[in-house]
């Protein structure tokens, strides 16, 4: 149905461009062409028709039809034939005759007889419509005809697999992909093409992602209900056990509230596209999260160590901030940093680095720990939720993957990499934010 339609739209504007490009080419040549030729009839009737009939009525009244024979005979051939003088009861009505009568003059000769002058305009044979010869519209209306069914299949094919395509989506198929059915074209279409793959593919990835972090949230919540139940059957069977299993339930409901608190942080870190338009200071944002993290690796005998570079000078007393949200940076840093803390061996150092980059307008805020490191193939996956592979068996939890959302929304990207040396490099780098312009008082 899609390409009916198409093709009769094609085909109809193929052919009044063609009815317009022949009368313009006609009345191009009718209005410029000093050949001797038949006038267009609107000229004939406008102009020439008048001048004609004025002059064959003085030619009556002075000499009769002798004298309007004679001036006949002066005019010039294309006109000639259109000219002709009847005898009132010969002449039928101009109205009977609608194609070819144009103008009637009644008129006398000296001696007094009657006479009717009249201009017609006619063709030696029947008139063609819209002035086209009927061989030459026989071959375009042909040509249309190819030519539309032709434009209509290349254009029409591509859309049909974009439709099925698109039901195929629909239906939940999201392996489908458009542009091997499309071939090697390269137009818009082929383009559309491509950008469905993409959408197809990245609908594909949330969904899988989706499945997954259901499946790992349900794992994750499993194991605290697992203990908690547990620990309601001992307390049920050795009531001298009740304290213990108190602090045992009342760990694991913290756990509990600590991994729904963390997905809902993760929820809103994917959905809140504009997080805000604060102005903060990382710098002061990473050397805060430090202190709070240095009282953790006391125990341990971790140091964490801070090199916050200096502003060049011309950005000293003016230094440029980040806008957003500055409780959704600290908890991705802050994150970024316990991670570390947690892969880091007793005895060992992480050292973390802030610095603005004025090329690029921006500021990077390295994590550097001394722990096992991560393989190629997880140090781009390490930043989706749950994702196991660390050393030990265990998995990165939540922590990192709010981390990697939050400065998705800031316009920034996080990376990590390994160190030659051993341990593992996490680096955030966030755009600066350009500050209001001060308002100043009227």
């Amino acid at each position: 149905m899609t390409r009916r339609r198409l093709f009769w739209k094609i085909l109809l504007g193929f052919i009044f461009t063609f009815l317009l490009m022949t009368q313009a080419v006609w009345l191009l040549f009718a209005l410029h062409d000093d050949r001797e030729r038949e006038l267009p009839p609107f000229l004939m009737s406008s102009q020439i028709g008048p001048a004609v009939l004025e002059a064959g009525t003085q030619a009556v009244r002075a000499g009769g039809r002798s004298r309007f024979d004679s001036m006949v005979a002066d005019l010039p051939p294309d006109q000639r034939d259109h000219i002709l003088l009847l005898d009132p009861g010969t002449a039928r009505p101009s109205a009977d005759d609608h194609e070819n009568a144009v103008i009637d003059r009644q008129v006398s000769d000296p001696a007094g007889r009657a006479y009717v002058l009249r201009f017609r305009y006619h063709a030696n044979e029947p008139p063609w419509r819209f002035n086209i010869p009927p061989e030459l519209l026989v071959i375009g209306l042909l040509a249309g005809i190819i030519f539309s069914a032709f434009l209509a299949w290349y254009l029409v094919r591509p859309i049909n697999h974009l439709r099925r395509g698109f039901q195929r989506l629909a239906r939940g198929e999201l392996t489908t992909r458009v542009s091997p059915q499309i071939g090697s074209r390269r137009d818009e279409v082929a383009d559309l093409a491509h950008e469905f793959d993409s959408m197809a593919a990245r609908l594909q990835q949330l969904v899988e992602s989706r499945d997954r972090l259901l499946h790992d949230v349900s794992h994750e919540l499993r194991s605290p209900l697992a203990r908690l139940q547990l620990a309601i059957a001992l307390t049920r069977q050795s009531p001298s056990r009740f304290d213990s299993s108190m602090d045992r339930i009342e760990h694991e409901v913290d756990r509990l509230e600590g991994l729904v608190g963390e997905l809902l942080t993760l929820a809103r870190a994917e959905n809140d596209h504009h997080p805000g338009d604060e102005y903060f200071d990382i710098t002061g944002i990473a050397e805060s999260i430090v202190a709070d993290a240095r009282y953790e690796a006391e125990p341990r005998g971790i140091e964490i160590s801070f090199d916050s570079l200096a502003f060049p000078p011309e950005l000293a007393e003016d230094p440029p901030c980040v806008r957003g949200n500055a409780e959704l940076i600290h908890r991705a840093v802050d994150n970024v940093v316990r991670n570390a803390l947690r892969f880091t061996p007793r005895d060992g150092h992480i050292a973390v680095r802030a610095e603005y980059l004025p090329e690029s307008r921006l500021f990077r805020i390295s994590v550097i720990d001394e722990g096992p490191g991560v393989s190629a193939e997880l140090a781009g996956a390490m930043f989706e939720p749950f994702v196991r592979g660390m050393p030990g068996g265990s998995n990165l939890g939540l922590g990192l993957a709010i981390a990697s959302r939050a400065v998705a929304a800031h316009r920034g990207r996080i990376f990590a990499t390994n160190r030659d040396t051993g341990g593992l490099v996490v680096t955030i780098e966030l755009p600066a934010g350009e500050l209001p312009a001060p308002v100043t008082a009227p």
